[in-house]
C-alpha cells in the first residue's frame, strides 16, 4: 500500500505540492496526470524516498518514508523499482552489468544464478537477451533503453514499481510497446505501478486509475471511466487539450 497524506514540498519561494493526498490500489496501474512543471515527478520521488516532504506523510507498507530511520528506508527502497525519464543507465557499464548491478549490490546470488535472472529479465521486457546483453546503452534504441532500464528496475522483484514519463520522446509505435509492456508487468507479475504521464492516449490504455495533480492538489481521481466523465472543468479541459479554456478556468479558480 502506499498513501501520501496531505504531502507538502516548496524548493525556495516556490510551493510544489500544497496538499496531496492519495491512495494508490494494490496490483494496480495508477497513472498520475498533470501539465509539465506541476510536481508529478516529485510525487514519485518522495514515494521512493528520494525527497522528503516539508509537511505530512509518505506510507508505503505501513512506514514513513518521510521520518523512518536510515535502515528502514533501506529495506523499503528495495521493494521499490525506479524507472527514471532518461533511464539512468550506468554508460561505462554493458546492459547485463547494468541489469545485475542491484544483484550484485543487494544479494548473495552466485554468478549463475545472477546470469539466469538476468536473462530471464531482460526476455520478460521484450529484449532479445542474448542480443542485447554485451551491448552498451549509446547502442540501443530509445525505447530498447527504457526496457533495459525498466528490466533493471524490477530485477529485485519488487512490489512497486515507478515509472516517470515512460513513453517520453518515443514516437507512438514504441510509445505502445512500452505501454504494454507496463501493462503486462502490472497484471502477471502482481506488481502495483505508478505512472508519471501527460500522455492521455497512452493512459486510457494502460491505466486502472488515473489521478489529475492541478496547483499542488489531486483535484481527481478514479478508474479511467470516471476520470474521463469527471464534472470538474480543469480535468475536460486537460483532457480535450483546450489550451485557452485550461487557461481561463485556471485564472478563475
Amino acid at each position: 500500500m502506499i498513501e501520501l497524506r496531505h504531502s507538502r514540498k516548496s524548493f525556495g519561494p516556490k510551493v510544489v505540492l500544497k496538499d496531496v493526498n492519495l491512495k494508490v490500489p494494490k496490483g494496480s496501474t495508477t497513472v498520475i496526470l498533470g501539465l509539465s512543471g506541476q510536481g508529478k515527478s516529485t510525487i514519485i520521488k518522495h514515494i521512493v524516498g528520494l525527497l522528503k516532504p516539508d509537511s505530512g506523510e509518505i506510507i508505503v507498507d505501513g512506514i514513513d518514508v518521510a521520518t523512518c530511520s536510515k535502515k528502514e528506508l533501506y529495506e523499503t527502497r528495495k521493494k521499490i523499482g525506479f524507472l527514471f525519464q532518461e533511464g539512468a543507465m550506468f554508460d561505462s557499464m554493458n546492459i547485463y552489468d547494468n541489469v545485475a548491478f542491484p544483484l550484485v549490490e543487494h544479494t548473495k546470488l552466485s554468478k549463475k544464478e545472477i546470469k539466469n535472472r538476468v536473462f530471464e529479465t531482460l526476455e520478460m521486457v521484450g529484449l532479445e537477451a542474448n542480443r542485447v546483453a554485451k551491448l552498451y546503452p549509446h547502442e540501443l534504441s530509445g525505447g530498447m533503453r527504457k526496457r533495459a532500464a525498466t528490466a533493471r528496475a524490477i530485477i529485485l522483484k519488487p512490489k512497486y514499481v515507478l515509472y516517470d514519463e515512460p513513453t517520453s520522446g518515443l514516437d507512438p509505435i514504441i510509445s505502445d510497446k512500452i505501454t504494454k509492456m507496463i501493462e503486462n508487468l502490472t497484471k502477471e507479475h502482481s506488481i502495483t505501478s505508478v505512472v508519471i504521464s501527460h500522455d492521455l492516449k497512452e493512459t486510457f490504455k494502460s491505466a486502472d486509475y488515473v489521478a489529475m495533480l492541478y496547483n499542488g492538489k489531486i483535484i481527481e481521481f478514479g478508474d479511467v471511466e470516471s476520470f474521463k466523465n469527471s464534472p470538474n472543468p480543469i480535468v475536460q479541459a486537460f483532457i480535450k487539450g483546450e489550451s485557452e479554456e485550461y487557461e481561463k478556468i485556471a485564472e478563475a479558480v
